[in-house]
């Protein structure tokens, strides 16, 4: 991506100058008096001072809410008093009420919980004097990446601690029924909404309108998850453009003179839900949020989290993002109080803005050496880590290869500079007890210890037992991809198509980054960017030499190292891939998604069991998604829009030759013909 964007300049180990740890003061002083201390924040200077019930009185006053229950009345034969009153219940279900008083407890209660669960909070202060800037500016969007629970939380603590205004913040409307704690939530600024909305055009509007009120007003900062969703794999998700839109829309009809967004990076050591998303992957079914659920959870307040990273990402004008990309003129031909759809050209611009978030929050991360770590024992056959162990010092030489390859293509790393590498990588592997253990000079995975049982497990469950464990460490090393993707996509084009032609090669790369953009994130129409990055990522370290025809391997055993591990690093997404295809074109004509998971999962564990695959990632459910999701991107699997039960139409030709352009079947030369590097 441009560097025009890059959050920070800088990369390389934790800077202490750049970060505090805020916890240091809590450690020292009374939780008490900070939480009751005089709160100053300095708020938008354009704001139109409303209490919450003003704001709700606001959203359903307003003419555009007024123009569409008439319109849904007509539709539906209802009456538009009824119509109103059901807007008025979901304004009820939805809006936040923002109170000082619970903003002071949760202040309070997340000083003691976090003191217990983290070692360091750290926060860079140059971002946050920044964003302290801005919001007496223009309305402010915070954009967190979403990772944990947690990151609900600590964003409005750390804004309360240094005097900031608490931001109003989009939540699931699970979070809504659990008894006290969604009051609580309500109250310190969390707004709920649905998780299946659909064609609800009434909640659409009311939920729309609510947004952009907020942000006309100036009534607080607006926080929410442009992913959409909580990862359960700790990867990007592709981002989610509804929200993205409503924030925007104000700018857009010139009803404010500019928005600025801000992009929150938060890394965590460790994530609180780290066994419950590898179960997941697995189909175990989310457990429903509920106040009992939090208490049974107290469990892991005995537990060290480690340390998080919240990096601020520098604030972003809205208005020169979108400069020379979209013509506002268009919002002129109608009245601002009417729906308007959004033209290509507007959602093309909020695509790229969306993605470009996700890219400088991944940039703003800081990698832990667990998910170095997490590399290599991934790419260490099965049976070593489950029987033989791997040697701890040679894991111990190969992270700290593995360090300096991630400085030297720009990853901010928390590795602490003043301690020796030795105890780092002890303290690591302590802190990740429930997932590895160091015995005897060699590390071995920890797998769940099976209830007492009349028979003895089934190989099947053997493999489920083995990929919950590995799935664990898959999450962690996908929170190091962001460092690596682009080069290990050239060292995986090289490998496929053993040409050395560039532009064979970046063909070859253009349809990696098409079959895999579920599972990476790639900034729209920056392809060649990203080509010509790799090329120089992987000349840096030796790699590779390149001219303007060629890109030719190195003779050298450390740059043959570097495409090894690299090459290794994405074979567990082709391999995975290929055997979704193979069931595709072997299988069925049509499919549901309800039943492509278990199947494509039993498939799987037979091949693990025969030994004709060896990677694990393949049962994630997460990994077979997005693999469906590829295949309609590419027209390989089309939707039945008569079907109500998600049903697809597999179009076997076209999966086969997908298939075999990832194996190297089909020869780069004929790739180039084809359009995008498609099919």
């Amino acid at each position: 991506m441009a560097n025009t964007y890059r959050e920070s300049g800088r990369a390389g180990l934790e800077d202490d100058k750049d970060f505090v740890d805020i916890l240091e003061e809590r450690r020292r002083s009374s939780d008490l008096s900070h939480a009751f201390r005089t709160f100053n924040p300095h708020p938008f200077k354009g704001a139109t001072p409303c209490s919450s019930g003003d704001l709700n009185k606001a959203v359903l006053e307003s003419q555009y809410l007024r123009y569409v229950t008439e319109q849904i009345a007509m539709e539906t034969g209802s009456s538009v008093e009824a119509v109103r009153e059901e807007a008025r219940v979901v304004m009820e279900e939805m809006s936040q009420n923002l109170q000082l008083g619970f903003i002071r407890l949760m202040g309070y209660t997340l000083s003691k919980v976090f003191k217990r669960l983290f070692s360091n909070i750290f926060v860079n202060m140059e971002g946050l004097n920044s964003l302290q800037q801005a919001i007496q500016d223009s309305p402010v969007i915070l954009m967190p990446n979403h990772r944990s629970y947690v990151d609900f939380l600590v964003i409005s603590y750390i804004l309360f601690t240094y005097d900031i205004p608490v931001p109003v913040i989009a939540a699931g409307i699970p979070l809504a029924g659990m008894k006290m704690v969604g009051e609580i939530l309500r109250r310190s600024g969390a707004f709920f909404i649905r998780r299946a909305i659909g064609s609800d055009k009434l909640y659409w509007a009311v939920l729309s309108e609510y947004v952009k009120t907020i942000v006309r007003k100036g009534f607080a900062p607006v926080e929410f998850y442009v992913e959409g969703f909580r990862s359960r794999t700790l990867k990007s998700l592709t981002p989610k453009l509804g929200m993205m839109h409503m924030v925007l829309e104000p700018f857009f009809k010139g009803e404010v003179y500019d928005v600025t967004l801000v992009p929150i990076s938060i890394s965590y050591d460790r994530v609180l839900e780290e066994s419950l998303l590898a179960h997941e992957l697995l189909g175990v079914p989310k457990p429903k949020e509920s106040t009992m659920g939090l208490l049974k959870a107290s469990k892991v307040l005995q537990e060290s989290f480690g340390s998080i990273h919240v990096n601020f990402g520098r604030p972003m004008s809205a208005r020169q993002l979108c400069q020379g990309k979209i013509d506002r003129c268009q919002y002129n031909l109608i009245p601002r109080d009417l729906p308007q759809m959004p033209t290509a050209e507007v959602q093309s611009c909020i695509n790229w803005l969306a993605h470009l978030i996700v890219r400088i929050q991944e940039e703003g991360s800081h990698t832990s050496p667990w998910s170095l770590m997490a590399c290599l024992l991934l790419q260490a056959p099965t049976t070593d880590l489950t029987e033989a162990g791997l040697l701890w010092d040679q894991l111990t030489e190969k992270t700290l290869g593995l360090k300096k390859l991630a400085l030297t293509f720009g990853a901010h790393l928390n590795w602490p500079g003043q301690v020796p590498d030795s105890d780092v990588m002890s303290s690591t592997v302590a802190l990740h007890r429930s997932a590895v253990r160091h015995k005897a000079g060699r590390i071995y995975l920890v797998q769940e210890e099976e209830p007492a049982r009349q028979h003895p497990i089934t190989p099947e469950e053997g493999v489920v037992r083995t990929a919950a464990a590995l799935l664990m460490l898959v999450s962690y090393r996908n929170q190091a991809m962001h460092i690596f993707i682009h080069p290990a996509l050239l060292v995986t084009a090289l490998h496929v198509t053993k040409s050395t032609q560039r532009d064979e090669l970046f063909s070859f790369f253009c349809f990696l980054q098409d079959v895999f953009s579920n599972e990476f994130l790639f900034i729209p129409g920056n392809s060649s960017q990203d080509f010509e990055e790799a090329c120089s990522l992987l000349k840096k370290c030796g790699a590779v030499h390149f001219s303007q025809q060629e890109v030719t391997v190195s003779e050298a055993e450390a740059g043959l190292e570097v495409l090894s591990f690299l090459q290794a690093l994405l074979q567990p997404f082709v391999d995975s891939y290929q055997v979704m295809f193979r069931y595709l074109y072997e299988e069925a004509h049509v499919i549901s998604e309800k039943d492509f998971l278990p199947a494509v999962r039993s498939l799987a564990t037979k091949l693990i069991l025969s030994g004709e695959l060896h990677t694990y990632e393949t049962l994630s459910s997460d990994t077979q998604k997005n693999a469906l999701s590829a295949l309609r991107r590419l027209e390989a699997v089309t939707k039945l829009r008569t079907s109500e039960q998600n049903e697809y139409s597999v179009d076997k030709a076209a999966v086969r030759r997908i298939g075999d352009i990832l194996s190297g079947k089909i020869l780069p030369q004929m790739l180039q013909t084809t359009p995008d590097a498609r099919l």
